[in-house]
């Protein structure tokens, strides 16, 4: 099985030598089993409250204060997107790395939007999944940054014997967009992205 993969024999990183700010201890448990990550998303409704139960506190309560997302919570996003080719995830693969990931402030000071540039590096140069991967990337940052993120994903310079012709297409819209309307190549990306946390 092994003949037909490109890279047979890719450098693995250990998860835990990986930076991350998530660890088990710091995710809580409910009674039901689940993590309640996404609880603080779901709106309060004090109308659904039990009438004696007291009230949030002014530091707990939704301020419009916009949370700020760094390099590390991006990475977090990102490294545990699956390789297409190996069972592994691409943070243990080294293909995303936390100093090629960077967020670049509003161009314009009346404008809300940054930018978040990625910069994979694949494990050998005539990878010819290099753009699915990127595709990827993107698919995943898309789906769990706020609107107010533009994503931009590269090849990193030099890792790639065709770097540029791959980075045209990643960062050409359109064929981002037809790319994502192939049924088998969004078979390939939901199998990725299944193990995201």
């Amino acid at each position: 099985m092994d003949a037909d993969k490109q890279n047979a024999n890719p450098t693995i990183l250990s998860l835990s030598d990986l930076p991350s700010r998530r660890r088990e201890s710091n995710v809580r448990r409910r009674d039901d089993g689940g993590t309640g990550l996404f609880d603080d998303l779901i709106p309060q409704y004090s109308y659904l409250n039990d009438p004696f139960e007291q009230p949030l506190s002014s530091s707990d309560s939704d301020d419009g204060s916009v949370e700020d997302i760094d390099e590390q919570e991006v990475f977090d996003l990102i490294s545990s997107i699956s390789d297409p080719e190996h069972p592994l995830s691409l943070g243990s693969l080294a293909v995303v790395n936390l100093p090629d990931i960077h967020i670049l402030p509003p161009s314009s000071p009346y404008s809300s939007i940054s930018t978040v540039v990625v910069e994979i590096t694949p494990t050998i140069t005539h990878c010819s999944l290099a753009t699915v991967i990127g595709l990827g990337v993107r698919v995943r940052l898309e789906q769990a940054l706020p609107p107010r993120f533009r994503v931009d994903v590269r090849i990193k310079k030099g890792t790639h014997s065709t770097d540029e012709a791959v980075n045209k297409q990643l960062g050409d819209k359109e064929r981002v967009a037809a790319a994502l309307e192939n049924g088998t190549l969004m078979g390939v990306l939901r199998k990725m992205l299944s193990t995201c946390e």
